[in-house]
């Protein structure tokens, strides 16, 4: 239904216009429209700022983590009923993980998706409490009183026939689970570590854990200038072959062959490209060439990703072996300003929708004050925003490459939500995310609704 919406709105605008060209057609801007959210509160005060951690399952419903910075609250997973309009706690990742009465650094977060295989949900922990070290967070090195240090992130699966949820295993090295992926078919489950940066396969079927090595040097645990790198915070697997892919802050693109368990760096193709912008990969404070994001398209068996500083959409195709730039996907203020948006890595809501041909993608739009931008910060060596920003909901229509700016997103009260690097779709077209937004005199960060924005 919803494809049938976007190809009726491209014939009137066709029609009007007299030229088959969607992308030269006048659209609302995004002053003339806006978009207005729902904040959910889940209970948990604590709620801070959660990466990814938020997905549709098959009985429809969104399941998503709450992240926690104390080292000893943990995160907790939440699940929302569209249909009820009612949120649920499920349960504490610490308890899940076996280690409620270990009395070690909680499992504060998950950084990822949750992945649905044979009826199950599949998703990892990370470590949510940092030490600052050289002016850097830190994985702790020094456990705070009467407790241990962080034991590593888990694998995990939720049933969601039964309710119960089931430890898979332990990441290697005492890591967290930054970026993870799963082969839903073969049921395989890639995933790389915090801070160092160790590639991981799972595989559900036998159990067996495999540990691959560094993937960038040492990571984001290295020394800035010297073997400082940041990691790529999103893999691929391509169906047809079961090949994984990702990025590096160098731009290579490294391909990984579960059947050979080898990694190679791709010849004749990488993300060093002038549009994306002039990076030192030893540097912090922003993705460097990674991808930011990157989703598999089934219908031109191509990986449909964002580079997360310039905004500029390109594809990838694991066969013939090249990227090609598509088209700058930031906001329309964004692009009329030319200036990279406020979140030093970029943004992680980008996903297909319900039609699987349709993006979508929340990023950032400039604020403007008596006509003229509000700047942030220059920089800064983390991910992080560098200053305060509008968040709008940008679609890009695949086949006919028809952008829409859907325009900014604004709370009942006005106010803005921040931090936004998630994102989910209901069956019925609405977009999740999980944002910051004030509860009862204090700033958290839990579930937001924006409304289908083709719904008339």
């Amino acid at each position: 239904m919803m494809k049938d919406r976007i190809l009726s709105a491209i014939l009137i605008v066709t029609t009007v216009a007299g030229c088959s060209d969607v992308n030269s057609q006048k659209k609302r801007t995004s002053e003339e429209k806006r978009l207005t959210a729902t904040s959910y509160f889940s209970g948990f005060d604590l709620a801070h700022d959660t990466y990814n951690a938020i997905s549709a399952a098959s009985d429809g419903k969104i399941y998503y983590v709450l992240s926690s910075q104390p080292y000893n609250v943990a995160g907790q997973i939440h699940v929302y009923d569209p249909q009820a309009d009612t949120t649920r706690f499920l349960a504490d990742l610490t308890e899940i993980c076996g280690e409620k009465d270990k009395k070690v650094i909680a499992q504060g977060k998950s950084h990822v998706r949750f992945y649905e295989s044979g009826g199950k949900l599949y998703f990892s922990t990370h470590v949510g409490y940092y030490e600052m070290i050289d002016g850097m967070e830190r994985l702790p090195v020094t456990a705070p009183d009467g407790y241990g240090l962080y034991t590593g992130g888990h694998f995990l699966a939720y049933d969601l026939g039964t309710g119960k949820f089931e430890d898979l295993g332990l990441a290697p090295h005492g890591e967290g689970v930054l970026t993870m992926t799963m082969d839903t078919v073969r049921k395989q489950i890639y995933a790389i570590t915090w801070p160092k940066g160790y590639f991981v396969h799972y595989d559900v079927n036998s159990g067996e854990m495999k540990d691959l090595g560094l993937v960038s040097a040492n990571g984001e645990n290295g020394k800035i200038g010297e073997d400082y790198r940041v990691l790529c915070r999103s893999i691929f697997v391509d169906p047809r072959d079961g090949l994984v892919y990702y990025s590096t802050a160098e731009g290579d693109i490294m391909c990984y062959d579960p059947e050979g368990g080898t990694i190679e760096k791709l010849e004749d193709v990488d993300l060093r490209l002038d549009y994306f912008g002039s990076y030192d990969p030893t540097g912090a404070g922003s993705m460097g060439y990674n991808w930011r994001a990157i989703v598999w398209y089934p219908k031109e068996e191509v990986a449909y990703g964002v580079h997360g500083n310039s905004g500029y959409l390109f594809k990838f195709d694991p066969k013939k072996r090249n990227v090609e730039i598509v088209e700058r996907i930031t906001s329309e203020p964004s692009r009329k300003s030319g200036m990279y948006d406020q979140f030093s890595y970029g943004y992680l809501g980008f996903d297909l929708g319900n039609d699987r041909e349709t993006l979508y993608y929340l990023t950032g739009g400039p604020i403007y004050e008596d006509g003229k931008r509000v700047k942030g910060k220059d920089k800064i060596s983390m991910g992080a925003a560098r200053g305060l920003e509008n968040l709008h909901l940008i679609t890009y229509h695949i086949p006919t490459g028809q952008y829409i700016d859907h325009g900014p997103v604004f709370y009942e009260d006005g106010s803005r939500p921040t931090y936004v690097n998630s994102i989910a779709l209901d069956k019925d077209g609405n977009v999740y995310t999980l944002a910051r937004f004030e509860h009862e005199g204090k700033l958290v960060e839990d579930l937001v609704k924006i409304p289908d924005p083709f719904e008339k």
